[in-house]
């Protein structure tokens, strides 16, 4: 599936060398795609290690989390460890951050990295059988490798939406000296504009759809996990309405979360929005769990 978003940026850079050339397949498009490939995939290749190098760094910093000690937290720790030797995996590490709101992810590109990150507010507020269904679904985005293909798919997208703002600024502040200079300049930014804002389009679609997608499959995996699937949709009612993380800004950040709700923050969701949502609505995934 992953394969998608190279296919779309490399499709990308074809189709602006296309419409250059006014819409003609010809040897000046072959030339010019198969000239500037090397660079377009050099360019990826290097924002693509620095991301999956800095990675985890980058989301602690941005979710402001710390790791959870041992000691400061048992509980946590035996229902994680629990978990884990049931399912035969790898104990991740475990992070905190200091929010009452009630809200969990996971993340990590491999065992090295994954993690678990829960909020102050969700430790607090769910009783042990609760709990563990949170962190069982968080386990089950590990297990399933669905954090390593959401981390991944947030790279790429953040690939095409640098250059839509760059082309955009380009448009922006660049009109005048290509309207008097360089017209066919103004015509290339324009054309990279709109080529690579439909690939942006397309792939958070893509993204967003993948991430609703995973979520089923990961409350599917905690109920099984833990063999509790009403104690999963007890903890989703007490998420319900009180998940949103002031701290957190990063919408790529918000969708790893265990529930991720615009509605909480003013915006609304229904309807054609609603395919820009990065999870299922948290009624339909209640009335999921109460008929497994």
């Amino acid at each position: 599936m992953l394969i998608g978003f190279p296919t779309v940026i490399i499709a990308s850079v074809w189709l602006v060398f296309f419409l250059i050339n006014e819409g003609q397949w010809d040897g000046y498009v072959q030339e010019k795609f198969l000239v500037s490939l090397p660079f377009i995939i050099g360019a990826v290749g290097l924002w693509f290690l620095i991301a999956y190098t800095f990675h985890s760094k980058m989301i602690q910093f941005a979710v402001h989390s710390r790791p959870l000690e041992r000691k400061e937290n048992m509980r946590v720790y035996n229902l994680v460890e629990n978990l884990c030797m049931s399912q035969g995996m790898s104990m991740p590490k475990v992070f905190i951050i200091e929010s009452d709101a009630l809200n969990a992810f996971a993340s990590g590109l491999n065992e090295k990295t994954y993690s678990v990150t829960l909020t102050r507010g969700i430790i607090n507020k769910l009783n042990d059988a609760e709990l563990e269904g949170v962190i069982a679904h968080e386990l089950a985005h590990i297990k399933n490798k669905d954090v390593k293909l959401l981390v991944i798919s947030v790279i790429f997208v953040g690939i095409l939406a640098f250059v839509v703002q760059v082309a955009f600024r380009s448009v922006l502040y660049g009109g005048h000296r290509r309207s008097n200079n360089n017209k066919q300049d103004g015509r290339l930014v324009l054309i990279i504009l709109l080529v690579s804002a439909i690939a942006y389009f397309l792939t958070i679609l893509f993204r967003f759809g993948l991430s609703r997608k995973r979520e089923y499959m990961a409350d599917a995996a905690a109920a099984e996990m833990t063999r509790r699937p009403d104690a999963l949709a007890s903890a989703l009612r007490k998420i319900s309405g009180h998940s949103t993380v002031d701290d957190v800004r990063s919408d790529d950040v918000k969708g790893m979360f265990i529930e991720n709700n615009p509605k909480e923050q003013g915006a609304a969701l229904s309807g054609f929005t609603g395919l820009f949502a990065t999870h299922p609505p948290i009624e339909k995934r209640i009335a999921f769990l109460e008929q497994v």
